[in-house]
């Protein structure tokens, strides 16, 4: 699927919180900081999480359970699908872009374009205003560059998809 634009404000005006309604979870997997996924998911258009952030987390060391071929990231604040990963590629691929570059890297086939978008200069959000990186193109096509605090959340009760 192609990527998904829109104008900027759209998904990334004042709603109470930041640009989202709400604050993130207070139990975010793999170990991932609340206040910094606060500060770079609600109060940010440009920042990160420093490079490598991912791997001081135990997302390598969990991220992929045994006998699963995918995991799915969920957005911090809603806990709504945004990216599965590893498709079209393996795991090992997965892990060796993403530490190449110091932030999950994901491909076109691994967003869900029903709840993320990219914004013209490239910033990529969830629809309900989570500021998640940039889509960072290189020759293989669209690379979007996801701060981990982005997508730490847990799953929406009721809702995996």
């Amino acid at each position: 699927m192609s990527t998904s634009w829109v104008r900027r404000p759209a998904v990334v005006d004042s709603l109470g919180h930041g640009t989202s309604s709400s604050p993130v979870q207070r139990d975010l997997r793999w170990g991932a900081a609340h206040k910094l996924a606060d500060a770079i998911c609600n109060f940010n258009r440009h920042d990160a999480e420093e490079a490598g952030y991912f791997q001081t987390t135990a997302f390598l060391k969990e991220g992929l359970a045994k006998g699963e071929s995918e995991v799915t990231f969920y957005d911090s604040n809603t806990g709504k699908s945004l990216f599965s990963a590893p498709r079209g590629r393996t795991w090992k691929e997965f892990v060796d872009e993403s530490s190449s570059h110091g932030w999950p890297s994901f491909r076109d086939t691994e967003v869900n374009w029903s709840f993320v978008r990219v914004l013209p200069d490239g910033e990529t959000v969830s629809i309900h205003g989570t500021h998640l990186g940039h889509n960072l193109p290189d020759k293989s096509g669209n690379r979007y560059c996801i701060n981990l605090v982005s997508v730490a959340g847990r799953p929406q009760r009721g809702f995996q998809s």
